[in-house]
């Protein structure tokens, strides 16, 4: 039996993250093993030269930069295809996925490791949730819709890319509660966020049962 690999990617701590709030339920619910990685706390770095040289460079010849950077991809991709499963917590900052998360996914995303040509992924067909919450809303007729570069990133990325089967939870409308100009939406923030713990929950315990299946 593998584990769930879970990533968090907010900002901030504690109770302050609707992400992480929701993220708990699922938690709660999923009895397997987990990795717990937290990007907000301990975030890992951006790609730099020595970081892309490094995987076309014989190890041999890697200066301790290099050497550095490749061991940290090493770490990161082995911990990704260990897992039999994921739990991504990715709120939406400025309309697309925290700095942090797209750093994670730049340090894993690599040809011939975790990406293939014209053959399956080595992840293809794992779950995956990813829990993202929003301060307002983007579905169809919102005066935002179409302005969401998240899910569709993610959905490119983690699925298309990666073979993931991908269960979206959205907590929205997380602003309504702190912004008087939003508050006549805070009932539908309420359910919204009702619905996603929900869900969480229930994607745990199925998660679960796939375990120890």
């Amino acid at each position: 039996m593998s584990y769930l690999l879970h990533i968090d990617s907010s900002a901030t701590p504690g109770d302050g993250s609707v992400s992480r709030k929701v993220a708990r339920s699922f938690r709660a619910s999923f009895t397997g093993p987990v990795i717990h990685r937290d990007l907000g706390l301990a975030p890992v770095p951006h790609l730099t030269a020595e970081s892309i040289t490094a995987r076309s460079t014989d190890p041999a010849h890697h200066t301790p930069e290099q050497a550095k950077a490749q061991a940290l991809q090493d770490e990161l991709i082995e911990e990704f295809l260990g897992a039999s499963a994921y739990l991504f917590t990715v709120p939406l900052y400025n309309l697309t996925m925290p700095s942090v998360f797209k750093a994670w996914l730049d340090q894993i995303i690599i040809f011939g490791r975790t990406l293939t040509t014209g053959t399956t992924p080595p992840t293809a067909g794992r779950s995956a949730t990813v829990i993202t919450a929003r301060g307002g809303s983007f579905g169809p007729g919102t005066p935002n819709h179409g302005m969401d570069h998240l899910i569709p990133t993610l959905e490119t990325i983690l699925n298309r890319m990666l073979g993931l089967h991908l269960h979206i939870i959205q907590p929205e409308l997380t602003h309504a509660p702190h912004v008087p100009a939003m508050a006549h939406l805070i009932p539908l923030h309420e359910t919204a966020l009702a619905t996603a713990h929900e869900q969480a929950a229930q994607q745990g315990k199925l998660l679960t049962k796939h375990f120890a299946a």
